[in-house]
């Protein structure tokens, strides 16, 4: 018999529905009952791509002991992580005060009135690794519950109290210090020989990657190409159809947890891009086309709004879609397997469990197959595939947004924009109302006030879009969006919360870290300072310093934690060029200079086309000239150039 998440449109809460649990949502019903029957919640974040989530809900969610505990002593209620960044940022810092670490699936215990007093992430269903059986914490808890009530309570309070505390904010923007410093903490945690930032399990962090690229030294810049290089020649690139796995769980990125994500591929694809437009390297190319192939291919809603995610399961294995042992490459090749096999490591031994081989480079030695990876992947598209998260969020779709907005300028890809526009309308006919976004929409149905996330990610994309094809709607959007940041998340202090105010929220967040996503402050000062330069609008400006002053402490005490922000305010208090052109946009000419200032990197900067809207501040007396590219910086305009090479060569020296 189904449970109450059987009425919801996440596929993670739908992968529960039929669970002995029985499970709620998180809604004013449950919240009420939990109330009034006066038990604790407890309350399972998760995400469908979460391999942990579906191994916890295969040895306990679906085990009848456990469900009868739940069911009788707590109220048992799921969230959708992705659904709920909010929920999840606020109980996430309680389980890594309680714990010391987090992670997914998450585990809270909350009192009647939502307050967390205790927390984990898995807990296996027999005691291992110095975790307790599941069952049995729950037992202790419930008789915890039973007999300490108002220490518990008092604890909860406490924590509380201590996730609502946030340091002031600066007096005045922070200087470039912290920049510095964060490029410091990235050059010592750098791996020299396989790239990348830590010890393994390694994740992209494609926001330090950025700050590499955009405001580091040659130094650093190659620091971000080596890693760059070193994850497109591992198995975290999926070689026969695209796009990046979210981590590797050994150093070398060889062998990945196979589950793909849409904000990484976004990123990633735009590291990518922004790499070839540095160096003009054709692999940098390459990959950036292979990842927006598989957004297009693989995670796009015929909509136009992009998807989730994909599992790193199938068939009740992690890895089984992608792997491969030299034996099924002959069954499919025949006698060129050898070659496919050497080009991309695959060998008797394999890497993988079970003698498989995870598809690298490594050891390739120049040898090239790319006539045969299309039989290997047909072959592929036959298996199984790894169950996929299709309802459409917000903010990822605003980072796919920029992604295919930045591929149509770095390779004058038609295809890209077309794409980038579609998924524009899609966002405006299906996520916009009644003057707000909303954060997630599955097969026709909308639904949850979108977060800061959503906003300052759709507006970046928007900017970007406009300086894609210069459609001034796209812009105008971007500036309504960024009113409403101001609007509904501001706060008079300094900086933004995560969430607008609402009643099941105990403690409105303000979110600087950047994780996997760029943290919501980050997206939207950097939403704010482009279209602050575009529309000549000082209280835009000014919300994006005040997001910079508050995020100072942090900025200070651990710039690493930041780059994202870093990378911000680098771009504030050196902010790239303005580039206006000016022409009829069907004039060679014109398309001639556009094509010069879309391939070129421009950190910071923004890019503008005079005939496209003569209205927008940047184009005041540039109207009615012959074609010409008008280069400002900081206030200070040089001569207009004519000549594409001319100016490619002003914004490259």
């Amino acid at each position: 018999m189904a449970n109450r998440l059987a009425q919801c449109t996440s596929p993670y809460l739908l992968q529960h529905a039929r669970n002995p649990v029985e499970w709620n949502p998180w809604d004013a019903e449950s919240l009420e009952r939990a109330r009034k029957e006066d038990k604790p919640i407890f309350l399972s974040i998760g995400y469908s791509a979460c391999h942990w989530c579906h191994v916890m809900e295969r040895e306990s969610f679906e085990d009848a002991a456990v469900a009868a505990e739940l069911n009788a002593h707590f109220i048992p209620i799921k969230v959708d992580r992705e659904e709920r960044p909010d929920l999840d940022d606020l109980y996430m810092g309680a389980v890594q005060a309680i714990t010391g670490r987090g992670g997914w699936p998450m585990s809270v215990w909350l009192t009647p009135d939502l307050k967390p007093f205790y927390g984990g992430t898995y807990y296996p269903p027999t005691p291992r690794h110095g975790l307790p059986a599941f069952l049995q914490l729950l037992e202790s808890i419930r008789g915890a519950w039973s007999a300490q009530r108002p220490h518990l309570e008092s604890d909860a309070a406490s924590l509380l109290a201590a996730l609502d505390r946030d340091p002031p904010p600066a007096a005045a923007l922070p200087t470039g210090e912290p920049v510095r410093r964060a490029l410091e903490t990235l050059e010592r945690a750098f791996d020299p020989r396989w790239g990348g930032f830590g010890p393994a399990p390694k994740f992209p962090q494609p926001t330090g990657l950025e700050l590499l690229l955009r405001h580091g030294s040659g130094a650093d810049r190659a620091r971000a190409l080596r890693t760059l290089d070193a994850m497109a020649e591992g198995g975290i690139f999926d070689h026969l159809g695209g796009g990046f796995a979210r981590y590797s769980v050994d150093a070398q990125w060889l062998v990945p947890h196979f589950e793909k994500m849409l904000y990484d591929n976004a990123l990633l694809a735009s590291c990518y891009l922004e790499a070839f437009q540095l160096t003009g390297e054709p692999r940098y190319r390459d990959t950036a086309v292979a990842t927006l192939d598989y957004l297009l291919r693989d995670l796009r809603d015929p909509s136009g709004g992009f998807h989730s995610s994909e599992d790193a399961d199938s068939e009740g294995e992690e890895g089984r879609f992608y792997v491969f042992t030299p034996a099924q490459i002959e069954g499919i090749l025949g006698a060129d397997a050898p070659r496919f096999c050497q080009a991309y490591g695959i060998s008797a031994e394999g890497c993988f469990e079970h003698g498989a081989s995870v598809l690298h480079r490594f050891e390739a030695g120049g040898a090239t197959a790319e006539d045969l990876r299309a039989r290997v992947l047909a072959f592929r598209d036959t298996r199984p595939r790894p169950g996929k998260d299709d309802k459409v969020l917000a903010g990822w779709n605003g980072l796919a947004l920029s992604a295919l907005a930045r591929g149509h300028q770095a390779l004058g890809e038609p295809r890209f924009l077309e794409a980038a526009g579609a998924l524009a309308d899609f966002l405006r006919a299906e996520l916009w109302r009644d003057g707000g976004l909303l954060r997630t929409w599955r097969r026709g149905h909308g639904h949850t006030p979108g977060f800061l996330e959503d906003y300052g990610a759709v507006a970046c994309g928007l900017v970007d879009l406009y300086e894609a094809g210069f459609d001034a709607r796209r812009l105008r959007w971007a500036f309504e969006l960024g009113e409403i940041l101001l609007e509904r998340f501001q706060d008079p202090g300094g900086g933004f919360f995560g969430s607008i105010a609402r009643p099941d929220l105990l403690v409105r967040q303000k979110p600087f870290q950047d994780g996997a996503v760029p943290s919501g402050n980050t997206l939207a000062a950097r939403a704010l300072l482009a279209l602050a330069r575009h529309f000549d609008h000082d209280p835009f400006r000014r919300a994006a310093e005040g997001a910079l002053r508050a995020a100072a402490p942090l900025l200070e005490r651990a710039p690493a934690a930041v780059t994202g922000m870093a990378g911000v305010l680098a771009s504030a208090l050196a902010p790239g060029p303005e580039v206006v052109i000016a022409g009829d946009p069907g004039d060679p000419r014109v398309r001639a200079l556009v094509a010069a200032a879309h391939g070129a990197p421009r950190a910071g900067g923004i890019l503008s086309l005079v005939e496209a809207d003569p209205a927008l501040p940047l184009h005041r007396d540039r109207r009615g000239t012959e074609p010409a590219a008008f280069v400002c910086r900081q206030g200070v305009c040089e001569a207009p150039v004519t000549d594409p090479l001319r100016l490619r060569d002003r914004l490259t020296n």
